[in-house]
């Protein structure tokens, strides 16, 4: 499928989707929101790739929301497109396949949203997170809901009350980001974990992220059990059974495609 404003490449098992809006610092317009979650969708359903890599083109992660688009709409418009606008969050969680997000510089209001969304997060030194919309009158009602998942409730609503700007060694520290590297070394370690985690079971990350996300809600028994039925299933695969086998015999296990 051809895309407007990203990019998709694949390198083995790894699938990159570029946010591709550099000279708008890859701000989320209608077409963008768009083209990412169809693009999402798509690699979600390629049998080929078993982790996603999300980056952005030129200096900026994303900059959040394009303003130009804000004017002039009712309120039903106002409602079906700030949906459009987080959409990327419950698609993400939805897919079996690891999400990656790959942060060079910028990622504020709608891109901490992205980040907060991804399920694990490489930043470059010195890149910079914030949820900014309030300087502007306006408030990151919907990255919050992301933003506190990761980071718990007193520092979300920090960011969100403030706008202020953090630095990539804060990000870390809060839980946003998995690991903060040197900027010329952000597209090697992303691609490093991003095969490290290609290199397993396909069908075990599927279900297994499936379960995590299914889990993380419930109540502590309820999440017990929901898990113990999760992995009962995975018990019953290929997958399994061969991976046990390999282990014991000392070699590569050959994966199912999912």
């Amino acid at each position: 499928m051809g895309y407007e404003t990203v990019l998709l490449e694949k390198k083995g098992h790894v699938g990159i989707l570029v946010l591709n809006r550099p000279e708008q610092l890859n701000t989320f317009n209608t077409p963008l929101a768009q083209d990412l979650n169809n693009a999402l969708e798509e690699l979600e359903m390629d049998e080929e790739v078993r982790v996603v890599v999300i980056k952005g083109e030129g200096k900026a992660f994303s900059a959040g929301i394009d303003v130009n688009e804000l004017k002039g709409k009712s309120s039903f418009e106002y409602s079906k497109w700030i949906e459009l606008m987080g959409k990327m969050c419950t698609t993400i969680a939805k897919m079996g396949k690891p999400v990656i997000a790959s942060v060079q510089d910028l990622a504020i209001a709608n891109g901490i949203g992205l980040v907060a969304a991804a399920d694990l997060a490489v930043a470059a030194e010195g890149a910079r997170f914030g949820a900014t919309a309030v300087n502007v009158g306006l408030f990151c009602m919907g990255p919050a809901v992301p933003l506190a998942h990761h980071m718990g409730k007193k520092k979300t609503l920090e960011l969100v009350l403030t706008g202020d700007v953090i630095d990539a060694a804060e990000a870390e520290k809060l839980g946003l980001v998995n690991k903060v590297v040197p900027k010329d070394k952000l597209e090697e370690e992303t691609m490093q974990l991003a095969e490290k985690i290609a290199s397993k079971s396909p069908l075990a990350v599927q279900l297994g992220k499936k379960s995590f996300y299914e889990m993380f809600d419930l109540p502590y028994e309820k999440a017990l059990e929901a898990t113990n039925s999760h992995f009962a299933l995975l018990c019953t695969t290929e997958d399994a059974h061969e991976g046990v086998d390999a282990f014991k015999n000392k070699r590569t296990p050959q994966w199912k495609k999912r």
